[in-house]
């Protein structure tokens, strides 16, 4: 029963992410043609985190509130409304930045809603001894989008109008909401259903107390911002690296992102299938390894072609790290809290990299992006090292046998 019920949410949240995927390469694009502008970009940039920043902790607290399914549904269906708005505004005016900006805004507030629901809500699906397969299951699904995603966006953009892109993502909303609505048999948790009359900030502050109590959850959390700050160069700064390296051309660009993308495939299948050492914190901790070693490589590999085959081995590890993060604080964090943990890691996992972007950019302007490449991956091998010393990171790391 448990594998007919995760095959229908992972389907929901497949055709939900598809459809949101399609919206966010269409946007990036426009504002990057009509406006040419480092501001603009910067613009939509920080409408595309900020929210999701600000907004996540109150997502949590509403994930260990309500029904998960239901949150999801109206954070899906909220979304899809702000898309549907934006498309209407398209079709009325032609284009308007102001409406992107602000679209993108409250679709990431609507982001910062549904995505500790989502997380939190599969211990209450899935045995916890089929966490690490289904995650990984779910990152394969999510890497194919990626893979796919740009390209057929890309196509619907040359041959049709913008806003038919939008009502793209409003049916596929539309779609991931009737499935979980009819298809999904979930009973929320009884810690779900509590008594709701304390404050939204007094339950704020007890997830907060929860993770200062538990201090794996905060040597965790602090590696996590750490390591997201200096993979950044690898992470957003490739691009204008292979520009001024090897060439400008489109194709370059293209190839390190399907590289990139199927290196995450890979590393999905194979997670879902082996899934990984015992202890997951060793798992994490190899795979942030791999991404100090490839960060330095794509500093002094001399070829586009090593370039590339770097990129797949920068996806492999993807996986590696993000998958067991997700199933360590399913199986250990208490379910009346899982939300608002999920929150933290949300803020984390969508803010500092563009935050350390207002570092990066600049100092990639004075400073060979090479070079800053070999010093990030420098500081991450220290990191990794630092966190190996960390005896309770490793004892939260061991898998919790299912009853």
């Amino acid at each position: 029963m448990w594998k007919k019920k995760t095959a229908v949410f992972i389907a929901s949240q497949a055709c939900s992410i598809l459809g949101t995927s399609l919206v966010q390469y269409a946007l990036f694009w426009y504002v990057t043609l009509e406006t040419k502008s480092g501001v603009a970009m910067t613009a939509y940039i920080v409408c595309g985190f900020l929210p999701t920043f600000f907004l996540s902790p109150f997502g949590g607290v509403w994930a260990d509130r309500f029904d998960r399914k239901k949150l999801i549904m109206i954070a899906d269906g909220f979304i899809a409304a702000v898309t549907l708005i934006l498309a209407a505004v398209f079709m009325i005016n032609g284009k308007s930045l102001a409406a992107v900006l602000v679209a993108s805004a409250l679709r990431a507030a609507g982001t910062a809603v549904q995505a500790p629901a989502v997380g939190a809500i599969l211990p209450g699906i899935v045995p916890t001894a089929h966490l690490t397969r289904v995650n990984g299951i779910s990152t394969t699904i999510q890497s194919i989008i990626a893979l796919v995603a740009p390209v057929v966006s890309g196509v619907l953009v040359s041959v049709c109008p913008l806003y038919v892109v939008f009502l793209i993502d409003v049916v596929t909303a539309a779609g991931a909401i009737l499935i979980l609505g009819f298809f999904l048999d979930f009973t929320p948790a009884a810690t779900e259903s509590r008594e709701k009359n304390t404050h939204y900030f007094t339950d704020m502050k007890l997830g907060f107390l929860y993770i200062k109590e538990h201090r794996y959850l905060v040597s965790l959390f602090m590696f996590i911002a750490t390591f997201l700050f200096l993979i950044t160069p690898a992470a957003m700064l490739t691009p204008l690296q292979v520009a001024r390296t090897f060439g400008s051309d489109v194709w370059r660009l293209t190839a390190i992102e399907v590289a990139f993308s199927a290196g995450m495939i890979l590393g999905g299948a194979l997670i879902s299938i082996w899934g990984g050492w015992k202890n997951r914190m060793v798992t994490i901790l190899v795979s942030s390894g791999l991404f100090a070693i490839c960060s330095a490589a794509l500093g002094i590999v001399p070829t586009f072609v090593l370039y590339t085959g770097v990129m797949v081995l920068l996806g492999l590890g993807t996986p590696f790290f993000h998958t067991p993060l997700a199933v360590m604080l399913q199986e250990h964090v208490d379910d009346a809290y899982l939300g608002r943990v999920f929150s933290v890691s949300t803020m984390l996992t969508t803010s500092v990299m563009p935050m350390s972007m207002l570092i990066f950019g600049p100092l990639s302007e004075k400073i060979r992006i090479e070079i800053l490449l070999v010093a990030a991956s420098t500081a991450m091998l220290i990191c990794v090292a630092a966190a190996c010393t960390q005896k309770q990171l490793f004892e939260a790391g061991r898998a919790v046998k299912s009853e």
